[in-house]
């Protein structure tokens, strides 16, 4: 089985410290505050409705019994049933995991799905663990959040260092709980167990559509459009072969242990065929260089595909691209958002560029409900449709408002919860 990663640590300075949250709040208070709402709707909205700690006990194969700590937040479900992935990683926090399900909240609102957001952790390192433990952890984590999870409550995902095998495990564990079968319990399952077509490509669609829409926008084409992608995983990969598909020069990745650059373009097709289960294959080449050095290097888009933070006040003025996508959640911190808008530099914001999974995923929930399932074709359709309305909605309430993509982002996100909230007769906006 393999896990899709890239990051299991946070190495090479690519991370300051997690202000995830913090960040989080700050930008939300913006948009509040361009909306002119009352101060009640940034103090509602700042943090989860609900927060769940739990300790799981799983026993190792060497006999002995570990205790590990997830998490489970839920933002707001004035929308819909929450909606978030679940990730294993040793570095996740409270603070990350609070941060991520306001983000999935404006996710969900900014292309419209009857969600709010979620999301969950356990602080693990799936490299050090065989698959017996990592399907004892998964069980353990669903026994533990079983009370306030399920198909009409909150619906869980894959995430980071997490996948279809996990969700799998995970789907029959809630099963035995609850003694039926329900498969809109979690989205990103295998297909054979009621997983959608296109939903482990989903996020890197969506990356690329945006992308698209970018061009367009500028007029720029992407044959031959030079492009760093920072990230090796799931969604990086995938997005490097689309792209070196249509033309485009993928001209540098990036795993754990370095970066790749060629001026030239890289061979795609040989790296996928030779990177390991992890990701990692820039370990094969004498001529790797740094994470930190890759993202300084020429070029036209630059996409961050891997960890928070890895765009801050101290490289913002040294990077050489013009526009930046985000595919990972938080890459860029907001001291450097404002020097990268004093450069011009345009970026596409993470709640944006990176929702094709959490669409597809909706697709998959709407599939399992109806107990009819779609072809890859249409649910690609779909998805460009939905990217497509949302880019251009967020571009325009930039224009707007006169402010930059995140912010419009965060205005056209935090519009739904605030309405969703009124109606319901919690807040006065």
């Amino acid at each position: 089985m393999a896990i899709d990663s890239l990051d299991l640590k946070k190495s090479e300075g690519l991370m300051e410290k997690d202000n995830s949250l913090t960040e989080f709040q700050e930008t939300l208070r913006e948009a509040a505050g361009i909306l002119n709402y009352p101060p009640q709707v940034f103090e509602f909205l700042k943090k989860p409705m609900r927060f769940l700690e739990v300790s799981i006990p799983v026993r190792m194969d060497n006999g002995k019994t570990e205790i590990f700590q997830g998490y489970r937040a839920q933002h707001n479900d004035a929308s819909g049933p929450t909606k978030g992935g679940i990730r294993f990683h040793p570095d996740v926090t409270p603070e990350e995991v609070k941060a991520l399900a306001g983000w999935m909240s404006l996710k969900c609102g900014i292309t419209g799905l009857p969600y709010g957001g979620a999301k969950g952790g356990i602080v693990c390192d799936p490299r050090k663990m065989s698959l017996d433990e990592l399907e004892r952890l998964s069980r353990g984590y669903v026994r533990a959040v079983s009370q306030i999870v399920g198909p009409t409550k909150d619906i869980p995902a894959p995430d980071m260092y997490t996948n279809s095998q996990i969700m799998a495990w995970m789907l029959d564990e809630y099963d035995h709980i609850r003694e039926f079968d329900s498969p809109g319990f979690i989205t990103g399952k295998p297909i054979a167990l009621g997983g959608s077509k296109g939903r482990e490509t989903a996020t890197s669609k969506g990356v690329l559509y945006t992308l698209e829409m970018v061009c367009e926008l500028k007029k720029l084409s992407l044959k031959n459009l030079r492009v760093i992608i920072q990230g090796f995983g799931n969604v990086g990969s995938y997005l490097a072969k689309y792209l070196y598909d249509l033309g485009a020069k993928v001209v540098g990745i990036s795993d754990v242990l370095g970066g790749l650059y060629d001026e030239n373009g890289l061979d795609i097709p040989y790296l996928l065929e030779n990177r390991d289960s992890f990701g990692i294959v820039s370990n094969r080449f004498k001529n790797s260089i740094t994470n930190q050095k890759l993202l300084e290097k020429e070029c036209d888009v630059l996409i961050p595909a891997a960890i928070s933070g890895v765009i801050h006040k101290q490289n913002a003025s040294s990077l050489s691209c013009s526009i930046i996508i985000e595919a990972a959640n938080g890459p860029t911190t907001k001291e450097a958002l404002k020097i990268l808008d004093e450069r011009e530099i345009l970026v596409v914001p993470d709640i944006l560029a990176n929702s094709g999974g959490v669409i597809v995923s909706y697709f998959e929930w709407c599939q399992n409900n109806q107990g009819y399932y779609w072809t890859e074709d249409t649910v690609d359709e779909r998805l460009k449709e939905k990217i497509i309305e949302s880019f251009l909605n967020v571009f325009n309430t930039s224009k707007q408002h006169g402010v930059n993509l995140k912010i419009a982002a965060y205005i056209e996100g935090i519009q739904k919860l605030a309405e969703a909230s009124r109606l319901r007769g919690w807040l006065k906006c």
